[in-house]
């Protein structure tokens, strides 16, 4: 296990934790919280044996091997499987042996590192790799591609597969979702719910956290507090405790007023002097109690437009992609003001082709776009972050676009990004991808859109601006078309979803979760396609008749299965539905005042009882599923 015991770490100046203890068992899967530059970073470095401790001890068995998302590569010309596979040092060991044994015509030791070989489960790893690869979002092709080719994010998607591809007991990792699209992250959900050892997780991310960990290790303090749950269950435990704690420190205010109050009337009388001095003594001895801070150093808005057009687009019959090869076919689409759409659709389908065209970066092959009068567009997409001048600071690239506004008034404007004082003056150079895309927004917000175009704008956002920009949109007058792999962003922002699937555009009529589904069949279907069309060759020909048939007999046999599925998706929303009542019951603040300790302590009990029939209902649906498609699989194969 993980045993932190009494740990102060200090970098430099800065103390990051004090006297911390934390204990994580084998297997258990953590996510870590905590503000940017809380320490979580450096203690994956301590864990990774970095860092030593500065006091108290940090300690976990010597045989468990550790593997991590590097930040950085240092090979470029290397093939993206084989960097992948490099992160199987046990394996690339092997293989070099191997090498070097035939080089020597040594049959006897050829023999014990095949047998190395196949215990290490060697022979698969390519096939894994390649595996991996496929479920992060490369193609075939780009398996075969120097990673030199790829941009800055597409690399972080290969550190991200080299240390999945590494043998581990305890697997840390730093930001995974950042540079991953809504199907990869889903399929890294799966792929991390089977992984066996220990994970620690830095994320951002609260549908992510939610799916994966069910626990949360917050750094606060200078402390780490381990809290049961995902984001969510922590998120609704620290609010209580934070309440409870702030109601706390009312009380202790209101005890010290009355105390100084008493010591400043009878200090001075003689009768009334030894209980002054006595009260006087309580209050030194009464531990300070803090008021529970919840305040975000963000807090901001889009600056409402001068005018508005309606339509603000309107684009007809257009085709859309890059040079002459088209990607999506006959797109018709019309925003008015107050639009409000999340764009769907798998890695690859068009999103990003989609916001370009109607951003005005990418021209239409075909088609009509109209604009209106007055539509002002507010784009972000992440290479706005590449487009800052280094040199500048937010002030200046603030003052280039409003070079009339007083500066005071630039800078009040800069604190709701949290850049503040000198920070608002330091060149862009060295700031982090956070503070690059808060100012990348900023440069949005102050410019007065009515049409959003954001393209994954919480790549490198925080819990807390995210929050902040979840704000912001939610009181934005204008349009918005909103791609991004951050569910709760798309489920709070939006009230229309859109589907770029197949070279096409249209409406999504369900929800997020049903999407979660179609974008698993989705990825069967074409699984089966390709399966399909390699054996169409050699597949006999089957007359129609008896297809048909086939056919009805394998709907007769799956329909039991269907329909015991569906029952328990139903119960399951049901259940769902009613868990969303009592958190929000429990989000009124009066619940948790002494009159209402019955109804509380009725909520917590109702809330612990639904989330164990929401368990046991989605275990029961897994089940169902997983009958349901082994079924499938095994129709289709006879």
């Amino acid at each position: 296990m993980i045993k932190i015991d009494s740990l102060t770490l200090q970098r430099g100046p800065l103390r990051l934790l004090e006297n911390a203890n934390l204990a994580l068992h084998p297997g258990q899967k953590a996510g870590l919280l905590g503000t940017n530059g809380a320490g979580k970073s450096s203690l994956f470095a301590l864990l990774r044996g970095e860092l030593t401790p500065d006091a108290g001890d940090c300690s976990l068995p010597a045989d468990w091997r550790i593997a991590h998302m590097r930040q950085e590569i240092d090979d470029l010309e290397r093939l993206a499987v084989d960097y992948v596979l490099d992160g199987d040092q046990r394996l690339r060991t092997i293989q070099r042996q191997l090498a070097e044994a035939e080089q020597q015509h040594n049959t006897s030791q050829l023999g014990t590192l095949y047998a190395e070989l196949e215990a290490h489960d060697g022979f698969s790893a390519d096939s894994r790799a390649r595996t991996l690869l496929a479920g992060l979002g490369f193609s075939s092709a780009q398996c075969e591609a120097r990673v030199g080719e790829f941009s800055g994010g597409w690399r972080m998607r290969l550190n991200l597969a080299q240390a999945l591809m590494s043998p581990s007991d305890l697997l840390l990792l730093d930001e995974p979702t950042n540079h991953l699209d809504l199907d990869a992250i889903l399929w890294l959900e799966d792929w991390l719910k089977s992984y066996p050892g220990t994970l620690l997780l830095i994320s951002h991310d609260r549908d992510f956290l939610d799916a994966v960990v069910e626990h949360i290790v917050h750094m606060e303090a200078r402390q780490l507090t381990l809290y049961r749950g995902g984001y969510s269950q922590f998120e609704r435990t620290r609010a209580e405790r934070l309440s409870q704690q702030q109601a706390a420190f009312e009380k202790q205010q209101a005890q010290r007023e009355h105390m100084q109050k008493y010591i400043a009337r009878f200090r001075a009388q003689a009768t009334k002097a030894r209980q002054a001095q006595s009260r006087l003594k309580a209050l030194e001895r009464m531990e300070m109690l803090s008021p529970a801070h919840m305040d975000s150093p963000f807090n901001f808005s889009f600056r409402e437009a001068d005018n508005q057009s309606n339509p603000l687009l309107d684009l007809r019959e257009g085709v859309l992609g890059y040079n002459d090869s088209a990607i999506l076919q006959n797109v018709k689409l019309q925003l008015a003001p107050g639009a409000r759409i999340g764009v769907l659709g798998p890695n690859g389908a068009g999103k990003s082709t989609l916001i370009k065209t109607l951003a005005g970066t990418l021209p239409l092959l075909a088609g009509e776009l109209k604009t209106g009068e007055h539509l002002a567009i507010g784009y972000f997409a992440q290479h706005q972050l590449d487009s800052l001048d280094p040199e500048a600071s937010p002030l200046l690239h603030l003052a280039r676009i409003a070079p009339q506004q007083r500066e005071q008034e630039l800078r009040n404007f800069l604190g709701g990004f949290d850049f503040h004082g000198s920070r608002a003056e330091e060149p862009v150079l060295h700031f982090s991808g956070g503070e690059k895309a808060r100012l990348a927004l900023a440069l949005i917000a102050w410019q007065k859109p009515n049409l959003l175009l954001l393209d994954e704008p919480t790549n490198h956002l925080d819990m807390e601006m995210r929050h902040a920009l979840t704000v912001a949109l939610q009181n934005f007058e204008g349009a918005m078309l909103l791609v991004s792999h951050d569910r709760a962003l798309i489920r709070d922002t939006t009230d229309e979803l859109w589907l770029v699937a197949d070279g096409r555009l249209t409406t999504y009529a369900e929800d997020l979760d049903s999407y979660t589904r179609w974008l698993a069949q989705f990825r069967q279907q074409q699984a089966n396609l390709a399966a399909g069309s390699e054996a169409a060759e050699t597949s006999p020909r089957v007359d129609a008749r008896t297809q048909r048939r086939q056919a009805a007999e394998q709907r007769q046999r799956l329909a039991p299965l269907k329909k015991a599925a569906d029952k328990l998706e139903k119960q399951l929303e049901s259940a769902q539905q009613t868990m969303l009542e009592i958190e929000t019951a429990l989000a009124d603040n009066d619940v948790y005042s002494d009159a209402n300790r019955t109804r509380l302590k009725e909520l917590l009990a109702r809330q612990a009882d639904g989330q164990q029939r929401i368990d046991e209902l989605e275990m029961q649906w897994l089940e169902a599923q997983e009958a349901l498609e082994q079924l499938q699989t095994e129709l289709s194969d006879s």
